[in-house]
This record gives structure tokens, sequence and C-alpha cells, in this order.
């Protein structure tokens, strides 16, 4: 799949990647994001929702608009934004087996916090299927798709680009990606911002269904 050779490293985003979107995860941490803007600002909740946004756009993540904006401590808002119910999530063994036959490493690159990470392949049960997590602590609460926290991840776990494939829903997020060699795979869902600032230039592979396409390369 690599211009290389074989991979040796798999890169899977965490949300709305491992588990569809249906599953509104993102609902309850969009939720929960725009409550802590408004007691934050002590602006009405509409308001809140319109800065939550903006900083998205703008900034990578609304925490870093937070950060940059207002001085926000990052742990305070990861805490409370994470703190949801990961139930809807259903337990997954036919990916955890799909894994399972991937040759070489599979890691976790997430905008997210590593706990939040390790709920989440807990309850897919697919936690002994990865061997490591880069969260957004990890990378100085810089988010993808910001360049720096790309290259703090490959130095931290010693990945080979040549060698590496990063799987990711946010087409946006794969572009820094292509751009240190590896090779990416835009996962198209119904996600709203999965299809914002694609750069078909950096993205080599698309698909529309993980389970189907980690069959096909099973063979």
């Amino acid at each position: 799949m690599t211009d290389a050779g074989p991979v040796e490293t798999w890169v899977f985003d965490l949300d709305n990647t491992l588990y569809p979107p249906e599953c509104n995860l993102f609902d309850q941490i969009d939720q929960r994001m725009g409550e802590f803007i408004k007691n934050l600002l002590n602006v009405d909740y509409a308001e809140a929702r319109r800065l939550q946004k903006q900083y998205f756009v703008d900034y990578g993540t609304t925490l870093r608009g937070l950060m940059d904006r207002h001085n926000v401590a990052p742990d305070d808002f990861l805490h409370h934004v994470h703190d949801i119910d990961v139930s809807p999530v259903p337990p997954n063994p036919r990916l955890g087996a799909l894994l399972a036959r991937l040759p070489g490493r599979k890691l976790v690159y997430t905008n997210g916090t590593e706990p939040h990470a390790e709920r989440v392949l807990a309850r897919l049960g697919v936690t002994d299927q990865f061997d490591g997590v880069f969260d957004i602590a990890a990378g100085d609460f810089v988010p993808k798709p910001q360049p720096a926290p790309y290259a703090q991840f490959m130095d931290r776990f010693s990945v080979d680009p040549r060698r590496a494939v990063m799987v990711e829903d946010m087409a946006r997020n794969l572009k820094p990606a292509a751009a240190l060699g590896m090779t990416t795979v835009w996962l198209r869902t119904c996600y709203q911002w999965g299809s914002v600032h694609v750069d078909e230039d950096a993205v080599h592979h698309q698909v529309d269904d993980l389970m189907t396409w980690l069959e096909d390369l099973a063979g």
C-alpha cells in the first residue's frame, strides 16, 4: 500500500473513525463545549455556540481558540467536555479481529484526550490492538492539522512515514501527514466537517466504510 514496501505503522484517528458518527458522541462533547464557553464568558448559549464554531474553524480546535483568546487552562476544558456517556458506542469484536490481521503497529492519533481514547477503545473492545495513543496534550495542545504535532508524533513512536498509513475522517487533517510522506486514507462519513478544506493531492485513498476497507486489506 505504500511505495516504500509493507506497512509498518497504521495510524487511526479516533472519533467518527473507529466508530461511526451515528453514535453521536460528538453531539455530547459539542453541547458541553457550548456550556463551558457560556459559563466562562457569561454569554448566552447561542453566542457561546457561535464562538465555539468560530474558534474551531480559525484555530483547528475550540480549545486552541480558548487558550489563545481567553487564557483557558486546557485541562479544565478537556475534563469538562469529555465527561460524556460512551455507551452509544457498541462493542465491535469484528473490528478487533480485522485490526489483528493488519501487520505492524496500530496507533491512535486524536485531537481528544488519552483518557477519552482509552474509554472509547475499551468500549469497542479493541484496546489490546493498539500500541499507543497520541493525544492533544502530547502535542502540547496544538491540534491537527497544524504540522508541528505530526512531527512530535513521529518522533515519539519512531514512525517511518514512508511505511505508515494514516486513516482520518477529516480530510484536512491528512495534508501534514502526506507532506511528511505518509500514505493517507480519507474515511468519508456524514460528519459535516469531514469534507472541509479537502486537498486532493493529500488524499491518496478514499473509502466509505472502515470495516469494508479493512476486510479488503485482510484479503
